[in-house]
């Protein structure tokens, strides 16, 4: 069988989601939830099936790669039946939300009668361009369906297989219910011309999201032709002040460095004010790089308390260069820079404004409380692990990432999120004065003797 060309397959699926708009549109909200609730259903029966697949997944992995190499891989691609239970998990909690659409955030009368609201509606066609595993699949299907916006997903290369099983079961659950065609879309193809053609159809697409490294970003940042949302860019800062509480603050670090490094929300740099410095710096930097095999480059002063020594099975802390600090990592590396107060600290913060998420630890609340005005971040944290600015920790269900520039929404991207306010006007037959007069009858009475 011939395979299409890329553009015209890409083409051909966005065409057929763009007919899937308004049906999707008139989805009530006990339709949703019956759909997502079958979703679940569904793909725990089939929990055997998809990590067969996944078991294909992992046979596709090169045997060429170094021992360590392949290990790590493995250990990315591999999915178990737990993995299955939390997509269906996600899905009946999608289920329980509040339905965002229809929603009236304003309503009042004008002075001419009308009544005006402004209700909540899906942004259309969104699509998700992963590098992400299978999660990240079930649980962006399941927002779209939740905020009946039409999904077409391109997912990592290294679940082709298993992603194919699950939106099979998926859109076999859709089918059934009556949703629309092109209302869950999966593009199969794993090449990134594939990826990168999904955004540059700005009449077919209203929103791009990607969910992934920093390369996947650019390479959608700069090819996109379509509005980019919740892309996850911006750098993750932790300021540990004077005035601390010294065990929460080595906690507060560890954890947002070290509890899911690939994280967008993970720390990349840490700012130490000096008078803590010397009673926090040591302990925290032995544990970072003995425990936890974290990568630490630091300013001079930082480089000072340790030197170069090496340490068990690992080298020491190494010194940051200038364009570490602008670097976002999403791995186990950590900056670390002592400041000589907090001034500093929120200058070298806004240096690389917009931030991702950005936190202070502090027993000082006028400090607390200024950092949380002046800092250009999507998410602004006190005594909390960058790691919290989710959806999930908010209570909001899960999220498409997060929004760091100064559009649409900032923050983490939950199913609110996925929807725009438009006005519906309620009249009796009300029109914008002065109302237009033709012309012939204007002429008219002009020549008439009464004039």
């Amino acid at each position: 069988m011939v395979e299409l060309p890329v553009k015209m397959f890409v083409q051909g699926i966005l065409k057929e989601a763009k007919d899937s708009v308004r049906a999707m549109s008139c989805l009530s909200s006990h339709s949703k939830i019956r759909v997502l609730e079958s979703m679940a259903e569904s793909l725990l029966s089939q929990s055997s099936e998809i990590v067969e697949a996944n078991e294909r997944d992992l046979e596709r992995i090169p045997k060429d790669l170094n021992q360590q190499a392949y290990r790590a891989m493995v250990e990315k691609v591999r999915i178990s039946e737990e993995t299955v239970e939390r997509m269906t998990a996600g899905l009946l909690t999608l289920a329980r939300l509040p339905d965002p659409i229809g929603e009236v955030s304003q309503a009042w009368l004008t002075s001419e009668g009308m009544q005006v609201q402004r209700v909540r509606s899906p942004l259309g066609v969104i699509a998700i361009i992963s590098d992400m595993g299978p999660l990240i699949t079930v649980s962006s299907f399941g927002m779209c369906v939740k905020t009946s916006n039409v999904c077409v997903f391109r997912g990592g290369g290294e679940w082709l297989v298993t992603n194919a099983v699950i939106v099979d079961c998926l859109k076999k659950v859709a089918d059934a219910h009556g949703l629309p065609l092109g209302g869950l879309s999966f593009l199969d193809r794993p090449s990134p011309e594939a990826a990168l053609e999904l955004v540059r159809h700005p009449q077919l697409v209203n929103a791009v999201i990607p969910r992934g490294k920093s390369g996947l970003r650019k390479g959608i940042l700069d090819q996109a032709k379509v509005p980019v949302i919740g892309y996850d860019g911006g750098i993750c800062h932790t300021y540990v002040d004077q005035d601390v509480d010294l065990p929460m603050a080595q906690t507060i670090v560890v954890n947002g460095k070290v509890q899911e490094p690939l994280a967008a929300n993970a720390l990349d740099t840490l700012l130490v004010h000096q008078a803590t410095s010397r009673h926090l710096l040591p302990g925290l930097i032995r544990r970072l790089l003995q425990e936890y095999r974290v990568a630490l480059k630091g300013c001079p002063i930082t480089v000072s308390m340790l030197g170069m020594q090496e340490m068990t099975g690992h080298l020491g802390i190494q010194p940051a260069t200038e364009a570490d600090w602008g670097n976002k990592y999403q791995s186990l590396t950590l900056n670390i820079k002592v400041v000589k107060d907090s001034q500093e600290a929120l200058d070298h913060i806004a240096k690389f404004a917009p931030g991702h998420t950005d936190t202070i630890v502090t027993r000082n609340y006028d400090l607390a409380m200024r950092f949380t005005r002046e800092v250009d971040s999507s998410g602004v944290m006190v005594n909390a692990s960058t790691r919290l600015n989710e959806c999930e920790a908010f209570g909001l269900g899960p999220d498409l990432g997060s929004n760091s520039p100064h559009v649409h929404h900032r923050g983490p991207i939950g199913i609110v999120d996925l929807t725009l306010e438009k006005f519906v006007v309620m009249g009796s037959g009300q029109f914008k004065q002065p109302h237009p007069v033709p012309q012939a009858y204007q002429d008219a009475m002009m020549l008439s003797s009464k004039f």
